[in-house]
């Protein structure tokens, strides 16, 4: 790992423009415990370029051996798999016994920060979600790439959030890289993830997958649609972790009990079911009954488009006349089901069918021109 690290010499950072960065890692820039160690917000000169806003990791005195492993790979993986909901790393600086990490400053901090809030609109929860899916497919199936990437450490404080809101996936210190051609999972000695999020069959087995990645991330769906965090959680008399706790309100078909009172406020219904039935199959016991991210991000995307309530359009015209329209507006229960199209010489026939998805029933309608 020591000889990739060398490889990447464009991104060594002096630590002389760290130190000026962080006035010395004056206590007034300090904003936080990492990963690694403390976080540092400074202004990173550059030469013949404005300086830009950072965050500066440092790593603890005190770090053992695999911390200087997760020191690696956190820069060999940055430096090699970039996507726009992965966090950016600006370079790193390993001079004498000082190890740290800059990346790019993300000004709203951390998702945990934030699953409180009342001011974080369901609108806005589903586009972090549905940034973080995106950025652990680009993981998960190694698009452009040979290999794909196991996080093993997905949690709402691991991500980020810039300034428009926009997921970040980061911290990549416990992150395993294999070959994409091949399914494969990793047998870890020593304890790995964080508890509430990690995989229960890791405990049984000791091995972690891409699908115990999807099993963190269905524990982050559950925190953003509860607004609490996936550690031991009070409801009612009842106390456990929230995972446990969303899937048996889930099953019992009382989930929307659990739902944070001012996001249920604002939900359309489809998109609240689609996206508590995507967040509970994430955290099948079964790894093989788990959904792939791409799936994932389907139905996030599904979730979304019917709370916006975009419209399905069918436009057709003849000539010198006005165009036909059909609109479906998602504030009802009504969906877009067939369309069908003929045409025969200058008649035009288009059916389509619409679905009352909560009654189950099917309408059929037909234009003529």
């Amino acid at each position: 790992m020591a000889a990739q690290v060398e490889q990447l010499q464009h991104l060594r950072i002096p630590l002389e423009d760290i130190i000026v960065a962080t006035n010395n890692f004056a206590q007034d820039t300090f904003i936080g415990k990492g990963g690694f160690g403390r976080v540092y917000k400074g202004q990173l000169p550059r030469s013949g370029e404005p300086s830009i806003t950072v965050a500066i990791e440092r790593l603890d005195e005190t770090i053992t051996r695999q911390g200087m492993r997760e020191f690696g790979t956190e820069i060999i993986l940055l430096a090699s798999y970039r996507h726009s909901n992965l966090v950016s790393l600006v370079g790193f600086s390993d001079e004498g016994a000082e190890k740290i990490l800059v990346y790019k400053y993300e000004s709203n901090g951390s998702l945990d920060m934030h699953l409180a809030s009342a001011d974080l609109t369901w609108e806005q929860r589903l586009r972090i979600c549905l940034g973080a899916a995106h950025g652990l497919e680009y993981l998960h199936d190694g698009v452009g790439t040979s290999h794909r990437v196991i996080h093993c450490d997905i949690k709402s404080s691991n991500i980020l959030l810039d300034v428009n809101w926009e997921a970040k996936i980061s911290d990549f210190g416990l992150s395993k890289i294999g070959p994409m051609n091949q399914e494969f999972t990793f047998l870890f000695s020593n304890a790995c993830g964080t508890l509430g999020y990690v995989d229960p069959q890791y405990h049984s087995t000791g091995v972690l997958s891409k699908e115990s990645d999807v099993y963190s991330f269905g524990v982050v769906l559950f925190e953003v649609l509860c607004g609490r965090r996936a550690t031991a959680v009070q409801f009612n008399d009842e106390r456990r972790f929230l995972s446990s706790l969303a899937k048996h309100r889930y099953i019992e078909g009382r989930a929307n009990e659990i739902v944070m009172g001012v996001v249920r406020d604002q939900m359309k219904p489809y998109s609240f079911e689609t996206f508590s039935r995507i967040a509970y199959l994430c955290l099948n016991e079964s790894r093989n009954q788990r959904p792939g991210m791409k799936k994932v991000v389907q139905e996030l995307q599904s979730s979304f488009e019917y709370q916006i309530g975009s419209p399905t359009e069918l436009w057709g015209s003849r000539t010198g006349g006005n165009p036909w329209s059909l609109l479906l507006d998602n504030n009802n229960y009504l969906k877009l089901r067939r369309i069908k199209i003929d045409h025969k010489d200058w008649i035009f026939s288009v059916g389509f069918t619409v679905e009352d998805f909560m009654s189950g029933s099917s309408v059929s309608y037909q234009l003529r021109w």
